[in-house]
């Protein structure tokens, strides 16, 4: 193989290495930081609503305690 090319291959393979190296040491980093805690947000954020339907309405028709399905027909769980 041609002198050149082998330097090229070489070159190119130190740089994927060294670039190996580097996310593994940010990888490392991260799972440290994670197990100290470090990371963990100091503010109160708060997960919004997400909305039943594409216009941001939510569903309302519905009570909390009712047990049958969308079909009417009670759950295979639920039977009497």
């Amino acid at each position: 193989m041609h002198p050149e090319i082998l330097r090229e291959l070489s070159a190119q393979r130190g740089r994927e290495l060294r670039d190996r190296a580097h996310r593994a040491r940010l990888v490392r980093m991260a799972i440290r930081n994670r197990r100290h805690g470090r990371d963990l947000p100091d503010d109160d954020f708060v997960v919004p609503a997400i909305p039943d339907y594409v216009d941001g309405s939510f569903r309302t028709d519905r009570a909390v305690g009712q047990v049958t399905s969308e079909t009417g027909q009670t759950p295979a769980g639920h039977v009497a």
